[in-house]
């Protein structure tokens, strides 16, 4: 798929992350969808995810859906690492490839709520919301800025990276470094080996065992597994998307804590407790990732939250839009949470 351009780029010229370093400048690209209404009360925040770019969130926006542009004004931001917002591939030396900082969870709420405020002068935002690590920005969002947040709605995602999850990781990272043309990140051409052995890890995970037994693959066109592990993920890996991008992530993904939230001393449950948004939480049945009972955990440490669980064999991609059913059940609960009184703030 040719990478589109039609996206804007919010500049701030010195943006110091968590881990200490300096982006001189930071680039965050967003691109937005409606138009913002007179009195800024309509504007929503839809984070990308893991190696996801802003395309890839459109599946969920449109006429007569809940996040319709005619009522409400979307905002897409990239995350930094997907090689459109400030990424190792993008990002001029010394800071380039393998020298690229490390990029946390709350660098790329930080640098969005710069840019909201700044760039749009928003004050409060209708909903958060967001698939898997977009999920993991929105539960963010409303952690270290609770009285601008009414509404939030993560789905197949977490406020915490379990462990389990950072040991699937390792073993994607592992993959991708594993290729000879790799060099320690200083590679001049993309390590094809270390994408598509990536790809074959990412399989095993992205969707369910039942998927995989009732061989649903085949309602996405494909005729075979091996068809499917070549022509989806393996084609998933190799468009655009670059090696030290998807480590960059990876690292980001990892560290997904909003209990490390400055003034929370680490604990998750205070920082859960402390949202004040109307909370929608919809994780997928089979998610191998992020399974409904972490929801559950999560969702009853947060003040005014319900859990509804997306039902059928689709895993974590029930939230990546490849089925309707599940893309049906996402958009009527987002629908009902928008129509619902959210979070009076100050």
């Amino acid at each position: 798929m040719a990478e589109r351009t039609d996206y804007e780029i919010f500049e701030i010229p010195e943006f110091t992350l968590e881990c200490g370093t300096t982006l001189r400048p930071a680039r965050l690209a967003y691109k937005t969808y409606g138009t913002l209404d007179a009195d800024r009360s309509n504007a929503i925040v839809y984070p990308t995810w893991y190696s996801g770019r802003f395309w890839e969130n459109e599946w969920l926006i449109g006429p007569g859906m809940a996040l319709d542009p005619e009522r409400w004004f979307i905002i897409v931001p990239n995350m930094f690492g997907n090689g459109l917002s400030s990424s190792p591939s993008n990002t001029p030396p010394p800071q380039d490839r393998a020298r690229f900082p490390r990029i946390n969870v709350r660098d790329n709420v930080e640098a969005q709520y710069r840019l909201v405020t700044e760039q749009f002068g928003i004050e409060h935002l209708a909903l958060v919301t967001g698939w898997s690590m977009g999920a993991g920005q929105t539960y963010q969002w409303a952690v270290s800025h609770p009285d601008m947040v009414r509404r939030i709605a993560p789905f197949c995602g977490s406020s915490k990276t379990s462990l389990h999850n950072i040991v699937f990781l390792e073993g994607v990272k592992a993959a991708l470094k594993a290729d000879g043309a790799y060099q320690g990140g200083w590679y001049t051409e993309q390590p094809v080996g270390g994408l598509r052995a990536a790809a074959r890890v990412y399989a095993g995970w992205g969707f369910s065992q039942a998927f995989y037994w009732n061989e649903v693959y085949r309602q996405l066109g494909f005729t075979s597994l091996e068809d499917f592990l070549v022509g989806f993920w393996e084609g998933f890996f190799l468009d655009g998307r670059d090696v030290n991008n998807l480590l960059c992530m990876a690292d980001t993904w990892q560290q997904g804590d909003v209990g490390a939230t400055p003034g929370f001393a680490g604990d998750v449950t205070r920082a859960l407790a402390s949202i004040r948004a109307k909370a929608l939480i919809m994780p997928a049945e089979k998610d191998l990732y992020f399974p409904p009972e972490d929801e559950r955990w999560a969702a009853n440490h947060i003040p005014d939250a319900e859990v509804r669980v997306i039902p059928g064999v689709w895993g974590h991609f029930a939230g990546g839009g490849a089925n309707p059913d599940d893309t049906r059940f996402i958009d009527e609960g987002i629908a009902e949470l928008l129509a619902a009184e959210g979070a009076p703030l100050g």
